[in-house]
């Protein structure tokens, strides 16, 4: 079974339920979803089955496939996993069904998820025509201007609210798996640039084309973030296989690359190019300014993939590229990253708390989570790096939960504003108990899943930096207390709902609560039973290691003073 090409089929059969999708009948939209739904059924089982047939003992990589594709620059498709790469294609797997499942009415009539009205007390639902472009909106029998005081810069217009075709926007989740796969999948540098930059497609069409009222900025925003940081890892990966061609014969092949010899100053050049392509992605501070933009207007679907796998390319990039492939650059810059980790996670946080914006503050959290990520992945132990990688898929999972119950929130009221909303678990109390797990998970409660990996990235990072760690530890308490302030202002209290729906609002259906519940499933079970990651991540970490040639820090002894530097 381990001779399938199962990397290879799992990057196509995507791409044949998205061109199925393209072939029925623009009316037959139900049909259209059964199919995404099943496409993405089918996807999940044979991940299964692959990471069934995976063997954590056995080669570093495996389900290897290489076939030259450009011979004269020694370019070849050539794709395998290790471990760090088969849980997070396990995670693409996971979600992509439970995204198709919550987002079954998104495309129906693509609607603008309103902002509050300046001018108004209440922050009403605001509406507009199709292809008005009117800078001023209706709200009950008059007009409110949108227009801001001239002393505060305006906002981006809003985009016109228009509909947008059902199939189109269920086979662009299905092309960004195949293109997800695909970038976890590769081990030719050249390869993964290539889905690298090619993701950004099918998200740049779901956040312009099916996003919120600024959805055209926010997914400008993304792409031209996202291709100064690709020509940057561009013109890296060409620098690379200049050396690799000065040493011997030209390659872009992952593992031939390791070892290289070159300066220093070649190697902190090349490492900055992956680097800052690979910051602006995950998004690290101070490079992460498009994201909030783009979680906050993007689909609640879109949001998901957005966050839970896309932004892990970056910090999968980190362990997999930066460091075995530029070792003396990352020791010397580790500890000025280390710097940015600790930053990110406590501006994160603190913007957390201080926004208005259910999405925007949830996308908030994440940067500071990613914090967290990169922190363990420069911290250089294996405790770290392990909880790193487990951060990453926990991270998918619990954030993933917490956009599409907010989702569902704002499907029911028709605002992002938490002010509009109080005491909803009194009326919709699976919602609210939903909402309340996905919140504890992302806050890292013991018990859940985030915790195990937040606990091993500050473990691993106190053995080395124990004052980065220190710092990182504030954020803990910096979540706690926007989770639970979130929560408590929008599930507890007096009931008080959006203006214009009325004094009900209905509680999570049986579709939204299968679309949620694997994801709370595996955040349980997880947090009380973590092996299963960890038997599978903790060698190909140990390889990583070993790559870069870093060790780590012996047991301190006598006076506790700890290793301050990694050493090769």
């Amino acid at each position: 079974m381990t001779d399938l090409p199962w990397l290879t089929i799992l990057g196509v059969v995507p791409l044949v339920g998205a061109a199925v999708l393209m072939a029925l009948p623009r009316r037959q939209e139900l049909l259209a979803k059964q199919v995404a739904l099943l496409t993405s059924l089918v996807v999940l089982v044979l991940t299964i089955v692959m990471c069934a047939a995976f063997v954590p003992a056995g080669d570093r990589f495996q389900f290897v496939q290489a076939y030259d594709w450009i011979p004269a620059f020694g370019v070849q498709y050539a794709v395998g996993v290790d471990g760090i790469a088969l849980v997070l294609i396990a995670l693409i797997a996971v979600l992509v069904p439970v995204v198709v499942l919550a987002s079954w009415h998104d495309a129906d009539a693509v609607h603008v998820e309103q902002l509050p009205v300046r001018g108004t007390t209440s922050a009403p639902v605001a509406t507009a025509t199709a292809g008005s472009g009117a800078s001023s909106v209706r709200v009950g029998g008059g007009t409110a201007v949108l227009d801001p005081p001239v002393a505060t810069p305006p906002p981006p217009p809003a985009d016109p609210p228009r509909r947008g075709s059902v199939r189109s926007f269920f086979a662009l989740l299905l092309v960004l798996e195949t293109m997800m796969i695909g970038v976890f999948a590769a081990t030719d540098v050249f390869l993964f640039y290539v889905f690298f930059e090619a993701m950004l497609i099918p998200m740049y069409f779901i956040i312009g084309s099916y996003g919120g009222p600024r959805r055209s900025y926010a997914a400008v925003k993304f792409l031209l973030y996202s291709l100064f940081g690709g020509l940057l890892m561009l013109a890296a990966v060409i620098g690379l296989y200049v050396v690799s061609a000065g040493q011997g014969e030209g390659t872009f092949a992952f593992e031939q690359l390791v070892g290289l010899e070159m300066s220093t100053g070649v190697e902190i050049a090349l490492f900055s190019g992956f680097f800052i392509a690979f910051a602006i992605k995950a998004p690290l501070f101070p490079f992460h300014t498009w994201l909030p933009d783009a979680g906050a207007e993007a689909p609640v679907g879109g949001a998901v993939l957005l966050v839970g796998i896309l932004d892990k390319v970056g910090t999968f990039g980190f362990l997999r590229y930066c460091l075995p492939l530029f070792p003396e650059a990352s020791r010397i810059l580790g500890p000025y990253v280390i710097v940015l980790c600790v930053i990110g996670i406590l501006y994160g946080a603190l913007l957390a708390m201080g926004q208005r914006d259910l999405k925007r503050l949830i996308s908030y959290t994440s940067i500071s989570h990613f914090g967290f990520i990169a922190l363990g992945v420069f911290a250089f132990t294996s405790q770290s790096q392990t909880g790193a990688v487990l951060y990453m898929v926990n991270h998918g999972l619990s954030t993933g939960a917490l956009f599409l119950v907010v989702g569902f929130l704002i499907a029911r009221g028709r605002s992002r504003l938490t002010e509009d909303y109080s005491g909803v678990a009194n009326v919709a109390p699976v919602l609210g108990g939903t909402f309340l797990v996905a919140g504890l998970s992302a806050l890292a409660l013991p018990g859940l899943s985030t915790f195990v990996s937040e606990f091993l990235v500050l473990l691993g990072t106190y053995s080395r930096y124990p004052v980065a760690a220190v710092l990182a530890a504030i954020g803990v308490i910096l979540a706690a207390l926007y989770i639970l302030l979130m929560y408590q202002r929008t599930m507890q209290g007096p009931l008080r709902l959006p203006a214009g729906i009325g004094d009900r609002i209905p509680d999570l259906r049986l579709r939204e609560v299968l679309a949620v519940a694997p994801l709370l499933a595996l955040m349980v079970f997880l947090g009380f039973y973590p092996k299963p990651l960890t038997d599978v991540i903790t060698p190909a970490v140990d390889a990583t290691m070993l790559d870069a040639g870093f060790t780590d820090p012996a047991p301190t002894q006598g006076n506790g003073a700890p290793a301050a530097a990694p050493t090769r």
